[in-house]
């Protein structure tokens, strides 16, 4: 199809002044191509020729990935279908992934406008809970990730903490002026944190970053970001623990290079709904103390649907566009704000 050709060559060329004016020419496509969020509007009675502001674009509620197939026009057959990890005897949501070319230049170019070139870093990545299921987002990230790094010390680590232990103290000890990212879900750096091992190494790591992907998966106690990122603190001797926000619906993601305030990715921006009112939209240039629903735009999901009403809670941060992830209406399986209660 043409149209999605070209709003395809759009999403990559984009620009921050055109994100507005993309997103809602996204929005009429989508309306129109995707039977299921097309539906929705036309149950809400909203017509989408008059929509002219992100503020007036109705979000699909993420519940809908539990239980329809989310897909806009007639995109390729897909990769892979990534599904979130639930708990036992819940629907899980199922995200097809269509265009992983595109998925991997928008992820690629997020990460390293944050943290400069991936082949400038070896990448440690802890996340047994996901290694252990073969369609988690985050893994697909990830293996490209460490493939573009193109590091003989970048790897996942599944149970075997003891070898990427070892490679960080060679690193410690053969400096080569390269990032070092150790990145992992929650519990699983809790645990190391916690097991009595010697980490006092690290600290002589100038160049050491721990990133959080939140998540317990029922394995330890939730607890406030704070006190996770402080055990984590001290356990790794690093002065912020870094955060990444994503979710099985997303193709874009956001990072937090400490205290948890995120910048989302380009492709990506984040407005506040009432929590009484879904319907009415914050404007992501406010700032201060408000808080409400977080509702994402992801301009990636140019194949299933850009417009996801989340079931977090979030304010936003003092400068624009930027936002603090609050907690959640329920036990939503999302990445960078499990380890978040209320």
């Amino acid at each position: 199809m043409e149209i999605r050709q070209e709003l395809r060559r759009q999403i990559i060329a984009l620009k921050p002044s055109d994100f507005e004016s993309l997103a809602l020419r996204i929005f009429q496509y989508q309306a129109k191509y995707n039977p299921v969020y097309n539906q929705y509007i036309s149950y809400l009675n909203i017509e989408p020729d008059k929509i002219t502001k992100l503020t007036e674009i109705p979000f699909l509620p993420i519940q809908f990935f539990k239980n329809h197939t989310i897909k806009s026009g007639l995109p390729p057959e897909p990769t892979v279908i990534f599904e979130s990890s639930g708990t036992t005897g819940t629907a899980t949501s199922r995200h097809a992934l269509y265009d992983a070319t595109l998925y991997e230049s928008v992820s690629t170019s997020i990460f390293e406008q944050n943290y400069g070139r991936l082949n400038d870093f070896h990448l440690l990545v802890l996340l047994p809970s996901y290694l252990e299921r073969n369609n988690s987002s985050l893994v697909y990230m990830m293996q490209h990730f460490i493939d573009k790094a193109d590091s003989p010390y970048s790897d996942f680590y599944l149970h075997n903490t003891d070898d990427m232990l070892k490679r960080l103290r060679e690193l410690a000890e053969n400096p080569d002026g390269k990032g070092i990212l150790l990145m992992g879900v929650t519990f699983a750096l809790l645990d190391l944190a916690e097991s009595g091992t010697d980490l006092s190494f690290l600290k002589d790591i100038p160049n050491l970053k721990v990133m959080d992907t939140g998540g317990m998966k029922g394995r330890r106690q939730e607890l406030l970001r704070e006190e996770v990122h402080d055990i984590l603190k001290a356990a790794f001797g690093v002065s912020e623990i870094h955060s990444e926000y994503g979710m099985t619906e997303l193709l874009s993601q956001s990072y937090s290079l400490g205290n948890g305030l995120f910048t989302p990715g380009l492709t990506m921006r984040v407005l506040l709904r009432d929590v009484n009112d879904p319907f009415a939209i914050f404007d992501h240039n406010l700032t201060g103390s408000k808080t409400g629903g977080i509702n994402v735009i992801d301009l990636a999901n140019l194949d299933s649907c850009s417009f996801i009403e989340t079931q977090d809670l979030g304010r936003f941060g003092t400068v624009p566009g930027t936002f603090y992830v609050m907690g959640r209406f329920d036990n939503s399986d999302i990445r960078g704000c499990n380890l978040l209660v209320l």
